[in-house]
């Protein structure tokens, strides 16, 4: 399972960057991109999110977007999970640093709906989100998915003191033309330093289709630290993962 699952992501990188390498990027130096994600579980059906994120256009500086979001869950099955989100999000113009003129103000509203399944050690995570974005005033839709694979190396499952590999790509559709709107790719590998503490590093490519050119992508660097409350949390494992 590990070589097939190592090939699978290499694979899928190296699809990415054919697919992008003749196209010119708005910055072509690799961003920065941190999150800070908690989850809290408050009793066997209801759960509580909160995350935070900041991009920049350099590694530790040029910082040109932030958001705030939480959400409630509510637990349908055994794998399956349905989410109400509310976030802020807010962009600014290049170079950044939150200093610069505010490109975009969003608010956005959203339902989603994950379902996960294993095989052997292998943890594989579906979701599907449905978002009501209002930028700068103006309303729009969206429409995501992801698919998420969580490979722990040196234990059955995601418990403390595992080390884990984990890659997702995410497609993001729009109902206005061009529809394929963004393809988010992502490869990485993470450590639960306890059931509370986690962390993840890994590279981001993110290119944005549009309809009058070929588009632009970038690379970023992607740091998360993932806390987890729960009272049953010493008896079950984890399945690491991001908000957005």
């Amino acid at each position: 399972m590990k070589p097939n699952f190592l090939k699978a992501i290499i694979f899928m990188m190296a699809f990415h960057l054919t697919l992008t390498a003749s196209v010119q990027a708005q910055n072509n130096k690799t961003g920065g991109w941190y999150i800070t994600n908690l989850s809290l579980t408050l009793d066997k059906k209801f759960s509580l999110w909160l995350e935070t994120q900041t991009r920049a256009q350099n590694l530790t500086k040029d910082f040109f977007y932030h958001e705030f979001k939480g959400g409630i869950a509510y637990k349908l099955a055994d794998k399956v999970t349905v989410l109400l989100g509310i976030g802020d999000y807010k962009t600014y113009t290049f170079p950044g640093n939150f200093k610069t003129p505010m490109a975009v103000k969003e608010t956005r509203l959203w339902q989603q709906l994950v379902m996960s399944n294993n095989i052997n050690r292998l943890k594989l995570e579906h979701r599907y989100r449905i978002e009501q974005r209002w930028l700068n005033g103006e309303f729009n839709q969206r429409f995501r998915y992801r698919f998420n694979p969580i490979l722990p190396l040196n234990h059955k499952s995601v418990v403390a003191k595992t080390v884990y590999l984990t890659a997702f790509d995410e497609l993001f559709f729009t109902n206005l033309a061009p529809y394929f709107m963004r393809n988010r790719f992502f490869a990485g590998a993470g450590y639960q330093f306890t059931p509370v503490v986690g962390a993840q590093i890994g590279w981001i490519r993110q290119f944005d289709y549009r309809k009058n050119d070929d588009g632009t992508g970038k690379n970023f660097i992607q740091a998360s630290l993932l806390f987890t409350l729960d009272k049953k949390i010493f008896e079950r494992e984890h399945f690491p993962s991001t908000m957005d």
